[in-house]
């Protein structure tokens, strides 16, 4: 969208997945190729050549590479036709705990990461510490560009019994697209056997979803946990804006997630809930600096359930925290992130 306003015509281009929402209205045009294969090598070499092809075809101007995963068929084209390409780099992809145990397919996607970087001028990425790892490893400049959201000024706050939500519980919030392994779903869901009068919501999806829904049928935890499926921004957020605590609670088990600064960290902010996190360099620095919630230092049940309790049998802390969440998402908003970005893309106007 900022692209867009700066006088690019945009095309976004993805996938269809099986239970894929459909694409909200945007200013700028979408294609999304159906494939035949979803995930493992041969989604990503039938992505790449597809990929490739529409590129070489397609008449633009610039690339602009979103992650490791697109970075090669965007590079070969940029050179093949002398387009300038950008990479902007969401995580540190290459050190994925999908990748780190399983050290031969994290060898192909490290040569392919220093075979187009080391290639390159300059890059995009989400926070300092990941940016200072391309520094390192690969002398390249690096530019640090958050995942803020707008300022979130909805029209109309729903209410809980309009979100079908109950009115004498609290309500926990654990969203993100990425639900996926060692991020701490599994021992949140498990905590909520000790956790006293509270509802918690999983918004949207990821590699342990289905296995955070046997869990809630083995331990009988029907009516404390709660799954909502992928859904529009919007109405993810009136959920959020719903919930008396939001959690992000990665694991410091790979470098990509010990430097992680999660969306939802600034969801969270922006619908004014409190934060529980672990207290990863990034995030606490955010959660710190703005007094927006606590942290963990431990993933038993048990131990998070306490903190739980006893941070929800504290109204004064939490009038606190979410005070402190208005006047911060005033500053951790698109609308001033957005200035570094436009600055590095008004050379190619």
């Amino acid at each position: 969208m900022s692209l867009h306003k700066l006088g690019f015509q945009v095309q976004l281009v993805g996938r269809n997945r099986p239970g894929s929402i459909p694409m909200p209205a945007r200013t700028y045009a979408c294609l999304r190729m159906n494939l035949l294969f979803y995930k493992g090598p041969l989604f990503y070499a039938e992505y790449n050549f597809r990929l490739f092809l529409l590129l070489l075809f397609s008449s633009c101007d610039l690339l602009v590479s979103n992650d490791l995963d697109t970075a090669l068929p965007n590079f070969f084209i940029s050179r093949l036709r002398r387009i300038p390409m950008v990479y902007d780099s969401h995580e540190y992809f290459t050190e994925t705990p999908e990748l780190v145990n399983r050290p031969g397919v994290q060898r192909i996607w490290q040569r392919i990461e220093a075979f187009v970087l080391k290639r390159l001028d300059w890059m995009i990425t989400v926070n300092v510490s990941i940016a200072r790892l391309f520094e390192q490893r690969y002398g390249i400049r690096t530019f640090v560009i958050r995942n803020i959201p707008w300022l979130w000024q909805p029209e109309h706050m729903l209410s809980r019994a309009t979100l079908n939500l109950p009115a004498d519980k609290h309500i926990l919030v654990l969203q993100g697209s990425g639900i996926n392994v060692q991020r701490g779903a599994e021992e949140l869901v498990d905590a909520m056997q000790f956790v006293e009068n509270a509802l918690l919501l999983v918004i949207g999806g990821g590699d342990v979803l289905e296995s955070l829904k046997q869990r809630v049928q083995t331990l009988k935890l029907d009516g404390r946990v709660s799954f909502l499926p992928r859904m529009p921004y919007q109405q993810m957020m009136q959920y959020t804006a719903a919930a008396d605590l939001g959690f992000t609670l990665d694991k410091d088990t790979n470098l990509n997630y010990r430097y992680s600064l999660p969306n939802k960290l600034f969801d969270y902010i922006q619908a004014g809930t409190p934060v529980v996190a672990t207290p990863l360099p990034e995030i606490s620095s955010i959660i710190r600096q703005y007094d927006v919630g606590c942290f963990v230092d431990r993933h038993e049940p048990e131990y998070l359930a306490e903190v739980i309790n006893n941070t929800l049998q504290s109204p004064d802390l939490l009038k606190r925290w979410k005070k402190n969440c208005t006047f911060a998402a005033t500053e951790l908003c698109w609308e001033n992130e957005e200035k570094t970005l436009l600055k590095l893309y008004e050379p190619y106007c």
